[in-house]
């Protein structure tokens, strides 16, 4: 599913996915009484998908990772049904389009975390865990924040959000600070993002456990700078509200949260130690704020950042090298996403201006199993050497 895809429910996510959650219950009250296996998992990953709706003409299975929607045929029980191509193993989204309209899986209780629309959750198991997995290895630990912000606009009484994780034996005493990873979620998600679908803590602790990174802090803060940037998936295509939202969170994340982090936790203040990465929206700010600061991160990562409308000569107009001086510029983007050429565009830019920049394109939608494996990839590099 690329980029323009990305929100193809936008225009009634809401009201569906207020709907769903209210008549869910009927549902799974219904099905306790006569049991429904919504999806099964074959022994080659592919899997067949069921969904029970006998007025409906029309249903499609919208699998993330599919280029293209799955028809599904109804049985006389009006169940319809459809099997999925064999499927790396992976934790996919997916919804039910029935008539146009898309609907969430009544029978699976496992939902993404969205402030936009909301769809099922399925994994799929390999021969062994994936690094996105719960496994029996040492566990950091989540904390959950609540600050007021003055500036961030459009928020509930004020209030901002962030995780942050501390890692298995964070030590709030220990001899030398923890370097720090801001990690920032894409449009339509909150600061839950990273962690109840991307699986970013479970992440960290199989690469830990692994010895492939070194011990750090993550934060993963709401990463908006004004709420009515959610409002329309057509603010894409605003370029003065794509530079106020990103504006106003860049502020935010150095006057409010990155101070709060540096007083609440044992992390470094030296921007060696400080990284900042993002997919989506979060890349675009990753990339624009961290290039903007060059002396408050030494490390900076976009993963299909959406720089479409990105105006590098005048928001990265002191760009260069020297001034920038980073350990690291990575820029990654799924070859079948909408954005793979506004981010080809954007390493030309860089590369003419001399920055060292580390190129990844790896096959893939704009969807969530690109940024698992990106932030895979892309944690294994931050503060080595160091």
């Amino acid at each position: 599913m690329n980029f323009k895809q990305l929100r193809i429910a936008y225009r009634s996510a809401r009201g569906l996915a207020l709907l769903s959650l209210v008549t869910a219950p009927l549902f799974l009250t219904a099905q306790a009484i006569s049991p429904f296996h919504s999806t099964e998992i074959h022994p080659d990953r592919s899997v067949t998908f069921r969904y029970r709706d006998a007025a409906a003409t029309k249903v499609d299975l919208v699998l993330e990772g599919q280029a293209q929607k799955l028809p599904m045929e109804k049985d006389a029980a009006g169940v319809w049904t459809a099997t999925s191509p064999v499927l790396p193993p992976e934790i996919y989204n997916y919804t039910f389009e029935a008539d146009g309209d898309l609907r969430i899986d009544p029978a699976n209780p496992y939902t993404t975390a969205n402030l936009v629309d909301i769809s099922n959750l399925l994994t799929v198991p390999g021969e062994r865990p994936q690094p996105w997995e719960e496994t029996n290895v040492p566990h950091g630990t989540l904390h959950r924040h609540t600050y007021t912000s003055g500036i961030v606009v459009g928020l509930p009484q004020n209030q901002s959000r962030y995780y942050v994780y501390t890692p298995p034996g964070y030590d709030a005493k220990a001899k030398k600070p923890y370097p720090v990873l801001y990690l920032l979620h894409g449009w339509s998600d909150s600061e839950e993002g990273w962690t109840a679908v991307g699986q970013a803590d479970l992440i960290f602790d199989n690469l830990l456990a692994d010895g492939k990174i070194k011990p750090m802090v993550v934060v993963m803060p709401l990463a908006y700078g004004d709420m009515s940037f959610l409002n329309s998936f057509s603010v894409w295509e605003d370029s003065a509200a794509i530079d106020r939202n990103t504006d106003l969170f860049g502020e935010a994340l150095l006057k409010e949260i990155l101070p709060r982090v540096e007083s609440e936790y044992h992390v470094s203040k030296d921007r060696n130690d400080r990284a900042i990465a993002g997919l989506s929206m979060g890349g675009l700010e990753s990339v624009e704020v961290g290039l903007s600061h060059p002396g408050e991160f030494g490390w900076i990562g976009g993963f299909s950042s959406a720089v479409h409308n990105l105006d590098y000569k005048r928001k990265l107009a002191g760009v260069e090298p020297k001034t920038a001086n980073l350990h690291l510029l990575w820029i990654a983007c799924g070859t079948e996403d909408s954005l793979i050429d506004p981010n080809r565009k954007l390493v030309k830019f860089l590369k003419s201006r001399d920055m060292p920049v580390t190129q990844i394109e790896t096959p893939g939608f704009h969807a969530w199993m690109v940024w698992r494996d990106n932030l895979v990839h892309f944690a294994p590099l931050l503060f080595q050497q160091r």
